[in-house]
C-alpha cells in the first residue's frame, strides 16, 4: 500500500555520529562480517539482548499476529533505546527486507510503527534488501563489502562446519569454543587489513583452520546424528531458537546445521529461475555473475575439505539443486523455498537421518516447504526422523523440549 509518510533518513553526516545497531541474527557470521562495516567506516553494534524482557517488549509494539523474529529483533531494538545503553538521537537502526511473499518484506514498517508509538520516531531506520525498497543516502552496500561479506559468511561456515562435528567429542570441555574465538579474532584481524579475502589466501586459512579442529583431541563414540534446518532467524539465532544446537549437544547428540552460504546462493539464484520459468530478464545478469563468483569461493571450500576425510562436507550448490528437484521444483522461491526441503534430503543422505525442522508460527513458506513437505521425504527415506518445532512468543520452551527429547528417544532406538 502506497504511503506518502516521510521518515528519517540515514544521511552521509550520520556516518560520522550514529552507531548503527544490528539484531545479531547470525552470532557466528556477523562476529566476522562486522569488520566489513567497521572497515567501511560505519559504526555498529550486534544486539544480543535476550530474555523474556525482549519478547515482552517486542509484545508491546508489535501485534502477536507477526512473524516471531519480527518480534524479537523488534523487542530488542525498541530494549536498546529504552535501556539508556545508547543515545537515541546518535542511534540509527538497521534490519533486512527481504521482498516477495515473505512477512520479513514488513519488518522495516513495523519498526518504523513501533518508534512512533515508543517516542523515537526520529530515530533512522537502514533497510538492507537488493531490490531497490528503499534507499539512505548514507548506506550504501558497495560491491567490494557484498564480496567481503560472502567471503566472511564463507568463513563463518566452514568453522561451524567443524565445530559442530568436533564440539560432542572434544576431550577438554570448551576446546572447540576457545578455537573458534581464536580463528574469529585472526580473520577479523586480517579483515581489517584487506586480507584474507583473496582465493588463494582463503584457501590457505582454510587448511589452517582445518588443521586446528583436526588437533583437538577427542573420545570418539556412537552418538545420534541431528541437522537443524528451517526458517533462517530461528535456524541460525540462539535466542530465537532458545539455544537449539546448545540443548541437542547437551543431550547428547552430534549436529550439522547447513551453511549460509547455500541461501546465498538460493537467493542469488532466483534470477536464473524467474528467466527459466517466466522469461524474466531483469537481474538475470548480475544472478549469473554473481552464482558463478560465490560457486568459485563454495568450491575453494570444497577442494580443502576433501584432503580431511575425517570432517563431513557439504555437496555443492548444483548438487543440492537437483537433490532438491527429486521432492520439490526449483519454482518455489518464497522464503526459504526449494533449498529447505533439499537440505533436509542433503542431511538425511549424510547419515544426519534426525533432523529438527524449525520455523515461526505461522510461516507460509516454512510450512509449505518444510512441514508440507515432511509426508513426500519420508516416502522417499524410510529412516527419516523429522520433528517440526514451531517458534512463538506464545510457545512453551517445555513443550518444545519434549517434543526434541522424543525424536532423540526415536534416534537413540534406531
Amino acid at each position: 500500500m502506497a504511503t506518502n509518510e516521510i521518515y528519517p533518513e540515514f544521511t552521509a553526516e550520520m556516518k560520522q555520529t550514529h552507531t548503527i545497531l544490528i539484531p545479531n541474527a547470525l552470532p557466528m557470521h556477523f562476529s566476522l562480517m562486522g569488520e566489513v562495516f567497521r572497515k567501511e567506516g560505519y559504526h555498529i553494534d550486534f544486539l544480543n539482548y535476550s530474555g523474556q524482557k525482549i519478547i515482552d517488549t517486542g509484545l508491546k509494539y508489535v501485534h502477536n499476529d507477526a512473524c516471531y523474529p519480527a518480534i524479537i529483533v523488534i523487542g530488542q531494538l525498541i530494549y536498546a533505546l529504552e535501556s539508556k545503553d545508547y543515545d537515541p538521537k546518535k542511534t540509527a537502526l538497521m534490519l533486512y527486507q527481504t521482498g516477495g511473499g515473505c512477512r520479513a518484506s514488513n519488518y522495516v514498517h513495523l519498526l518504523r510503527k513501533a518508534l512512533k508509538t515508543a517516542g523515537f520516531d526520529y530515530v533512522p531506520v537502514v533497510s538492507v534488501n537488493f531490490g531497490g525498497i528503499e534507499k539512505n543516502t548514507g548506506f550504501r552496500v558497495t560491491a567490494p563489502m557484498f564480496l567481503k561479506g560472502l567471503i566472511t559468511w564463507l568463513y563463518g561456515d566452514f568453522i561451524m562446519l567443524l565445530r559442530n562435528q568436533v564440539r560432542p567429542y572434544e576431550k577438554e570441555k570448551g576446546a572447540s569454543k576457545k578455537l573458534t574465538k581464536r580463528w574469529t579474532k585472526r580473520l577479523n584481524n586480517q579483515i581489517s587489513h584487506n586480507k584474507g579475502i583473496t582465493r588463494a589466501s582463503i584457501a590457505r586459512n582454510f587448511r589452517a583452520i582445518a588443521d586446528d579442529f583436526n588437533h583437538i583431541p577427542v573420545i570418539k563414540k556412537e552418538k545420534p546424528k541431528v541437522g537443524i534446518v528451517g526458517e533462517l532467524y530461528v535456524k541460525y539465532a540462539d535466542f530465537g531458537n532458545n539455544h537449539l544446537q546448545d540443548y541437542l549437544v547437551e543431550q547428547g547428540a552430534e549436529i550439522m546445521v547447513p551453511g549460509i552460504l547455500g541461501f546465498a546462493l538460493y537467493s542469488l539464484n532466483i534470477g536464473m529461475e524467474n528467466y527459466r520459468l517466466y522469461g524474466d530478464k531483469k537481474g538475470l545478469m548480475f544472478s549469473r555473475i554473481a552464482v558463478k563468483y560465490v560457486e568459485m569461493l563454495e568450491k575453494t571450500m570444497l577442494s580443502v575439505l576433501k584432503q580431511y576425510p575425517r570432517f563431513e562436507k557439504p555437496i555443492s550448490f548444483q548438487a543440492l539443486k537437483k537433490l532438491g528437484e527429486q521432492t520439490i521444483s526449483r519454482g518455489v522461491c518464497m522464503g526459504e523455498g526449494w533449498l529447505l526441503t533439499a537440505e533436509m534430503a542433503e542431511l538425511i543422505e549424510k547419515g544426519y537421518k534426525n533432523i529438527v525442522c524449525v520455523q515461526p508460527f505461522g510461516c507460509l513458506p516454512n510450512h509449505i516447504a518444510g512441514k508440507g513437505m515432511i509426508r513426500s521425504l519420508n516416502e522417499q527415506y524410510k529412516e527419516a526422523n523429522i520433528c517440526a518445532i514451531d517458534y512463538d512468543a506464545g510457545a512453551t520452551r517445555v513443550n518444545q523440549e519434549n517434543r526434541i527429547k522424543l525424536m532423540l528417544a526415536l534416534a537413540r532406538e534406531n
